[in-house]
């Protein structure tokens, strides 16, 4: 038919990568258009790669309990599970693919594969001991209110000295919790061992016995806790104004540079502080409260407190 014309798309699809320099100009500075599906050079603008497949998904969801329901992949891999989230699970529902409950034999059948499937997940001595952790590890996680990357990074310390033979001979619980308080540490999440003892199934030698065996064997290196880390978390606890928590940190900075910090207590040096920065600012908070608060007795905020009243002129100059 000579009076219709066809069109056809002449452009030969490129094999180039985007990393390759351009063939026109020799410029290597490329761009990927994901609506075009083409990766484009900012130089000259010529087109070195087109037709480039769509890895995303086919669907679109606009709410969260939308694409739980269209996603056909399970949950992503996490630390927190002793294989790390990779098996497979047979749901406790006995029902079939099209939601039609299972014939009684199959029932039978179902129940004694979840069994089967329990007993071949974790087999080992060394599995055992991981799930156990594991689970130790997030119960005072919760209990501590910690973020969960910090969960994570402690279930890999623990991983790390389980292969290094350092559970032997030790409390599944003191490892774990020694774990747990290094990650907060290497997180700069301020928490004393006072705190994890008061979660922990081990008393606070055992845990920081433990925690020094693991830095050691692992050649990790941790700068001291400051004490102004602790000074928000006590404040917000105190419910006390954000100029006392200013005046709080400049205090701690400057007996830090005085260095009054050696060999204290971080927790009673930060209510100690929060002590004269209340009395300075005239919201004065007793004793009895910040030592509630920071896990100290009311003696410790007295005589941090005498110390720190010397760099108090030097503050408010």
């Amino acid at each position: 038919m000579s009076g219709e014309h066809v069109y056809t798309d002449t452009r030969a699809e490129t094999t180039q990568e985007p990393g390759d320099s351009c063939p026109e100009c020799g410029s290597s500075a490329t761009r990927s258009d994901d609506v075009r599906g083409e990766v484009v050079c900012e130089d000259c603008g010529c087109v070195l790669r087109n037709r480039m497949i769509d890895t995303g998904a086919e669907w679109s969801a606009f709410t969260h309990e939308e694409n739980q329901q269209k996603s056909r992949v399970g949950s992503p891999m996490t630390q927190m599970l002793h294989d790390r989230g990779l098996t497979t699970k047979i749901h406790w529902k006995d029902r079939d693919a099209q939601g039609k409950p299972l014939a009684p034999r199959k029932k039978e059948t179902m129940k004694r594969l979840r069994t089967w499937q329990k007993r071949v997940r974790i087999s080992k001595a060394g599995e055992r001991n991981l799930q156990l952790a594991l689970s130790e590890i997030n119960r005072m996680a919760s209990a501590l209110g910690v973020p969960e990357q910090v969960s994570e990074q402690a279930s890999m310390i623990y991983r790390d000295a389980l292969d290094r033979n350092l559970v032997q001979g030790r409390s599944i619980e003191g490892v774990a919790c020694g774990a747990l308080y290094i990650a907060c540490r290497k997180q700069e999440i301020p928490r004393s061992l006072d705190e994890f003892a008061g979660v922990a199934r081990v008393d606070r030698n055992e845990i920081a016995r433990t925690y020094r065996c693991i830095m050691a064997e692992q050649d990790l290196e941790m700068e001291p806790i400051h004490p102004k880390q602790f000074v928000p978390r006590f404040c917000s606890e105190l419910e006390t104004g954000r100029e006392i928590q200013r005046r709080a940190i400049e205090i701690l900075e400057r007996s830090g540079e005085e260095g009054l910090h050696s060999g204290k207590s971080p927790t009673g040096l930060a209510g100690a502080a929060i002590y004269i920065a209340g009395m300075l600012c005239g919201d004065r908070c007793t004793q009895s409260e910040i030592a509630s608060v920071a896990q100290v007795t009311e003696v410790t905020i007295r005589n941090r407190y005498q110390e720190q009243l010397a760099v108090v002129d030097e503050v408010e100059q």
